[in-house]
């Protein structure tokens, strides 16, 4: 196995396992893309192992701090171990994020399942390499009728790999179906965005649905609905706001399965224009929620998606009714909570309106945050009242 030095340290030393090419002693250009390395600090004092991309920003990422083998053994200890953890925190229902990358110290990695379907991504290079080993691990552990990969994440071409889907076990159809509280939803893991479901938001969503019983609310960049499905069950009336077709077929769909089509209406629009076209006209809603796929992909970026989260934020708080709620999210860890935090009260000022924060919230416990990796934390989420 090749060996590596670091020229800087500190970093990996308090636990962060993402290593940047500056950070090494000398070029990685020598080095097998997505080999095995054995790392180094300038002293020559062991740190661990990790696989290395020469090709990428992230130069290394860290497997392990300990002397071992990175073998078939290796992946079932941890992948037990990510078991281990759901099941003590009470994640046991038919569907959650099984493996969640640098937060189960198997960076590159995704597992999520629904029902008895396993969907897997494969995100570096270094971890596409052990993909042979991988998959009859995960075959042995759940036994799923099928095995879907979504291998088609952008942060895929960052490491110089193809992006492709392929079921690698059964078929689909029939596609899983999964419980969120009272809710049943379809999930397409071929078709969807990201592996087919936004794991991610389950907890948010159920502690909104307790917020919320009755009124008129929307639900925007619905994608699936999982959000305004809740409400509805509640009784609430939601209208689903989505420029996709399919989106909207998809939470229709959801809506009958469950038997409260009457309380759904649908919207397909650009969300920034629909919601100005309801402010002309003096709509209001007793709650809205604005769930927008992620603005900024890199933080040369970031100023640029602060202006289209606080524009969309200031238009749904200008639609709220007294006491009304929002519920708001951002899902780019290139945005810290306290500038999210920010980002709101300007939305607040610019709107006129003024807001108590009920809640802020993460992402779900399947999703874990590691301490000394801060891009684990990457869901912001708050719920906020509007008040006098």
């Amino acid at each position: 196995m090749d060996k590596i030095l670091l020229r800087r340290t500190a970093r990996i030393i308090a636990g962060h396992t993402w290593i940047f090419s500056n950070e090494l002693a000398a070029s990685p250009k020598n080095h097998e893309p997505g080999s095995l390395v054995e790392v180094y600090d300038m002293k020559k004092d062991y740190i661990g192992i990790g696989y290395i991309n020469p090709n990428s920003l992230i130069a290394v990422r860290l497997l392990t701090r300990e002397r071992e083998t990175i073998d078939a053994d290796f992946f079932k200890k941890r992948i037990y171990k990510a078991l281990q953890y759901r099941s003590m925190i009470g994640i046991n229902g038919d569907s959650f994020r099984a493996v969640f990358s640098e937060g189960d110290s198997l960076p590159g990695l995704i597992a999520d399942k629904y029902g008895d379907c396993l969907v897997l991504q494969f995100l570096t290079l270094g971890i596409e390499k052990m993909k042979d080993i991988i998959i009859p691990i995960l075959d042995e552990i759940f036994s799923p009728a099928a095995i879907v990969l979504r291998n088609d994440s952008q942060i895929r071409t960052l490491e110089g790999l193809p992006l492709a889907k392929e079921v690698v076990k059964g078929s689909l159809p029939p596609l899983p179906l999964i419980h969120e509280g009272d809710i049943v939803f379809e999930v397409d893991p071929l078709a969807g965005q990201k592996t087919g479901f936004f794991l991610d938001q389950r907890e948010n969503r159920l502690a909104l649905s307790e917020l919320v019983r009755g009124g008129k609310g929307l639900d925007l960049f619905c994608y699936t609905g999982a959000w305004g499905l809740q409400l509805a069950r509640k009784g609430a009336d939601v209208t689903f706001v989505d420029d996709s077709e399919s989106a909207l077929s998809r939470v229709k769909s959801n809506a009958a399965r469950n038997g409260i089509e009457t309380k759904c209406g649908y919207a397909k629009a650009d969300v920034f224009s629909f919601l100005k076209e309801e402010i002309n006209v003096g709509g209001r809603y007793d709650f809205i929620v604005l769930d927008p796929p992620a603005f900024v992909k890199s933080r040369l970026k970031i100023k640029e998606a602060l202006k289209g989260y606080r524009e969309i934020n200031t238009l749904a708080m200008k639609l709220l009714s007294e006491g009304g709620i929002l519920a708001t999210s951002s899902c780019s860890y290139h945005i810290e909570k306290s500038v999210f935090i920010d980002m709101l009260r300007d939305s607040a000022r610019d709107a006129r309106k003024r807001f108590k924060l009920i809640e802020y919230r993460s992402q779900g416990k399947d999703h874990p945050v590691l301490l000394s990796v801060p891009e684990t934390e990457y869901l912001k989420c708050a719920f906020l009242s509007l008040t006098s």
